[in-house]
């Protein structure tokens, strides 16, 4: 209802906002006198304010809302900051531009150039997926509109270069590969600017990447032969962004205009190419060493440069690039690769034999050449080589004198530790302010928190709650409700259904309407094991809530960072419950994050825990939060739990009080509590590992043998456990989750459990950013068995293509390393098998497993590759595999620092071997070492 205030002709045009053809509206604000103009102007934002608060359906009200401001508001400034309201950015890109030009045609030009500068000033990056940046290019196009009609100079700013660059992509594709930029009108603009904003590269790689055969920048290229664009700035443009630094992942187009180019050899800025040799990405430097070479070749590089650009390779840390820098002082004239003799400094100190004996062959030959201060510094190089090559180098350099190296202390291996549960919430408000929070990336913990809070506040005072969230809810929700507009994606993801729980609270008609509209969505249950666990859990919560009932406390909320529930709390929390039964998954969840061990100071505060359930908090945080174990009926737990510390006869007793409360429960879940706790908690499920050979999609995986294991539940588990530890992996795709983050602390007492799991799905993400490594490097924080699908789990980690990944299954091994609980052997095999397989490559796994012998595991590390090596070894006559050396030479440092002793099946055959490779070369050094 929109309230009359005496203002006829501002009144109309709100009601022409809310309904009515945009091209009326237009003909109406350009209507509007100078004094209804600002009797709009005074009423449009408490007006767009309130619809903003009540939602608004669809970007074509934005638009008409942006027209209005932009005819009413007085100085350029005013709008420029209306047409970037947060209210209005989901504006529809088709048409919005055109209709806000139209308002804007009665403006001065001065006005509007004005205008045209601010909001280039205002633009901003894009965020989101590239293919949405592309698209939704919001106020760009009315700022390159205004720019090109008024002939504005735009300011600078990365965001207004970038988004040019996505309209032009965009008009090619949407063309057919059709030109677009020669004809332009923003190109002579933009053309300096291209080689230096932030956001192009992705932008003119994704269009690489995309198109049909014709770019941005085969076209830039082609303008350049007509004489549209000027060659010369294209060239000088690509070798100011090489200087100023451009990522290996940002290189592609630059690297690619200039080899479309083609500049011949009097064009080449030879010495700006050897400045970019220390410093730039590897593309970069690929492309720098052929054009010097080009130019070597036909006499344009001086003896100076040479020099400088054979040092600056030698230095890079790169192989290819230090190979080279050999190569080319090798085969200079003897006078000119005297010059650059010490260079070769550098080549001596690397760890590859093959590459060090043909740095001392050039540096021997051009020893005559060498001026004092290069002598000197092949001198001290030398120093550290092996006896065979010092004496040759000692015949051209002079006496070189051999250190005396002192082992350093192997550093203490230290775990890194799982962040502090955050306090439960306590109050409405405080809910509310979490929940407006963003939920991305999902954090279990958080979400448990915020689950917990709401069940316990809704039992307390559920109007409170309903009042305390109606912001979140009319922000967050349509508004008249269309269930069918969420019910494609709502009905899987853990962030939405925790959103679907504060729904059936706030609105419980919306929520079952959306959770009808999500059974005709639903796919058959073929998401991993725990994936369906942890949503069912969520969906009972859900059922609950949208039938108006509650229950004061959720059983499984953790009290331990692991993902524990202590049993004291866990025993006060099923009092609270008293008859009524528990949801049956939370309660699942409940028994399988029960303590392992018992310990002693949670049975003795057991005794103190008050008995009525009068007298018990009725907040879930007020309940002890003591990370406590499980007490079990004989003081023996099963053989998978480990040793039992000794108790004693008081705490046999104390424990003993704790169990009488349990079997005082009324409840059907209270007695099976009971006998969980009697029989020492739950049993472990069964796991068999093994090596197999499925038939896989040519484009999913290279190899088809690959590591999978198997659960077989125990008999007496409660059967939504039984259906959480079955697990047997079938011919066809492997399982998918993108919510593996969310298992280890499903089951943070049965890590092997979770590893098996875990070793189905981590395949599909060796190249992803989503962090899904984290479910590795959790679970090692759990407890239970560690074996062979622990180990495996950890190994696929480590084969991730992304470092960052890879570094969370370095935190797995180091965890289990500190607390002793690493399965040595069981990395080993697992190493081996599943790198024979191809499931990974050796080179990843090497970096780890020097990661972590550097954290000092290397015990740990030796243990692994005593039994790995063997299986990785060649055989007579076979060849070596890649990456073996690197492996060898981490064996070397891992076995010396361990002090290990023995032999290797296979080691001193491949030891015998004639040659200077590195295999050959890590052979002998690794069977010195151990048969010292």
């Amino acid at each position: 209802m929109i309230e009359n205030t005496g203002d006829p002709a501002a009144h109309e045009m709100l009601g022409r906002i809310e309904s009515g053809s945009v091209a009326s509206l237009v003909a109406a604000l350009n209507d509007l006198g100078d004094d209804d103009r600002r009797a709009l102007a005074r009423r449009l934002p408490a007006h767009l304010a309130e619809r903003a608060r009540a939602g608004f359906d669809g970007g074509r009200v934005a638009t008409r809302y942006r027209m209005a401001g932009a005819a009413c508001l007085g100085g350029a400034q005013q709008v420029a900051s209306w047409l970037h309201r947060r209210e209005l950015a989901r504006a529809e890109t088709e048409g919005d531009t055109g209709h806000v030009m139209a308002v804007l045609a009665r403006r001065p030009e001065t006005w509007r150039r004005d205008l045209a500068v601010r909001l280039v000033r205002r633009l901003r990056p894009g965020t989101g997926p590239l293919w949405w940046r592309v698209q939704a290019r919001g106020n760009w196009e009315l700022a390159a509109a205004l720019v090109i009609e008024t002939g504005a100079e735009p300011p600078e700013n990365d965001a207004f270069v970038s988004g040019w660059v996505a309209r032009l992509a965009y008009q090619q594709r949407m063309r057919h590969g059709a030109p677009v930029v020669g004809d332009d009108r923003l190109l002579d603009h933009m053309l300096p600017r291209l080689f230096q904003a932030q956001g192009v590269a992705e932008m003119l790689e994704s269009n690489r990447l995309w198109s049909d055969g014709h770019t941005i920048v085969g076209e830039l290229a082609a303008l350049s032969a007509t004489g549209r664009v000027p060659r010369q700035a294209l060239i000088d443009g690509c070798v100011s962004r090489f200087l100023t630094g451009v990522a290996a992942s940002e290189a592609g187009p630059f690297v690619a205009l200039w080899r479309e180019l083609a500049p011949r050899v009097a064009e080449l800025p030879v010495a700006d190419l050897v400045r970019v040799l220390p410093s730039a990405s590897s593309p970069v430097v690929q492309l720098a060493v052929e054009e010097l070479q080009r130019a070597e070749s036909e006499g344009a590089l001086g003896d100076e440069l040479f020099a400088e650009a054979a040092e600056a390779l030698a230095y890079r840390p790169e192989k290819k690039y230090m190979t080279a820098a050999v190569k080319w002082i090798a085969a200079a004239p003897p006078a000119r690769g005297g010059l650059a003799v010490g260079a070769l400094a550098a080549v001596l100190l690397v760890d590859t034999p093959s590459l060090r004996e043909r740095a001392v062959r050039a540096a021997v030959k051009l020893a005559p050449h060498a001026c004092a201060p290069d002598r000197d510094a092949i001198r001290e190089a030398a120093a550290r080589l092996p006896a065979d090559l010092r004496v040759r180098l000692a015949a051209g350099f002079g006496a070189v004198e051999e250190p005396v190296e002192e082992p350093g202390a192997a550093p203490t291996l230290t775990a890194r530790p799982l962040p502090a549960l955050d306090p439960p919430i306590a109050s409405v408000a405080e809910l509310a302010a979490e929940l407006d929070r963003p939920l991305w990336p999902e954090s279990p913990a958080r979400f448990e928190r915020i689950l917990a809070a709401l069940v316990t506040l809704t039992c307390q005072d559920r109007d409170a709650v309903v009042a305390g969230l109606q912001p979140w809810w009319r922000s967050n929700w349509q508004h008249p409700f269309d269930a069918g507009a969420y019910a494609s994606w709502y009905g899987e993801d853990i962030r939405f259904l925790l959103e679907r729980c504060v729904l059936a609270v706030v609105s419980p008609a919306d929520s079952r309407a959306l959770t009808s509209a999500c059974a005709g969505y639903h796919r058959a249950d073929t998401d991993p094991a725990p994936q369906r666990f942890v949503r069912r859990r969520f969906l009972e919560v859900v059922s609950l809530l949208e039938r108006g009932e509650t229950i004061p406390v959720l059983l499984a909320t953790p009290t331990s960072a692991t993902g524990h529930v202590d049993a004291a709390t866990l025993v006060a929390r099923m009092e609270l419950l008293g008859e009524t039964e528990p949801p049956a998954h939370d309660f699942a969840q409940a028994l399988l994050r029960l303590p392992r061990r018992i310990d002693p100071d949670a049975a003795a505060r057991s005794e103190q825990l008050p008995s009525q359930t009068d007298q018990l908090p009725s907040q879930t945080g007020q309940l002890p939060s003591q990370t406590g174990q499980l007490p079990s009926q004989t003081g023996q737990l099963p053989s998978q739990t480990g040793q039992l510390p000794s108790q004693t006869g008081q705490l046999a007793s104390q424990a003993g009080l704790l169990l009488a409360r349990v079997e005082q429960l009324p409840s059907r879940a209270g007695r099976l509590l009971a006998s969980v706790l009697r029989a020492g908690g739950l049993p472990d499920p069964v796991v068999t590992w093994a090596m197999e050979t499925f038939a896989r999609p040519e484009y999913y995986h290279e190899s088809q043998e690959e590591a999978h294991a198997r659960l077989t539940p125990p008999d007496g588990v409660p059967e939504q456990v039984a259906a959480l530890w079955t697990l047997a992996p079938k011919p066809g795709y492997p399982a998918y989750s993108r919510d593996m983050v969310w298992w280890p602390p499903v089951m943070p007492s049965h890590r092997e459990a979770v590893a098996a799991h875990v070793l189905e799905c981590l395949p599909w993400f060796m190249t992803g950013s989503d962090g899904q490594v984290q479910a590795v490097a959790a679970l090692a924080h759990g407890d239970g068995p560690a074996g062979i699908a622990t180990a495996s789990a950890i190994v696929i980690g480590m084969g991730h293509e992304r470092a960052a990944e890879r570094a969370e299954a370095a935190d797995a091994i180091i965890t289990l390393a500190a607390r002793g609980e690493l399965p040595g052997a069981d990395l080993g095999v697992a190493v081996a098998r599943i790198v024979r397989g191809g499931q990974v490559k050796l080179n990843r796994i090497t970096g780890v497993l020097d990661e972590v012998t550097a954290a000092g595991a290397h015990a740990e590390v030796w243990a692994a590759l005593a039994r790995a090596l063997p299986l990785l070894l060649p055989g007579p006559g076979e060849k070596a595999r890649a990456g073996l050396g690197e492996l060898l030479k981490v064996a070397v440092r891992a076995a010396a620092q361990a002090g290990a002793r023995g032999e290797l099946p296979g080691l001193a055959e491949l030891a015998a071997r004639k040659g200077s490779s590195l295999v050959v070369h890590e052979a002998r050094r690794l069977s010195a070492v151990i048969s010292a």
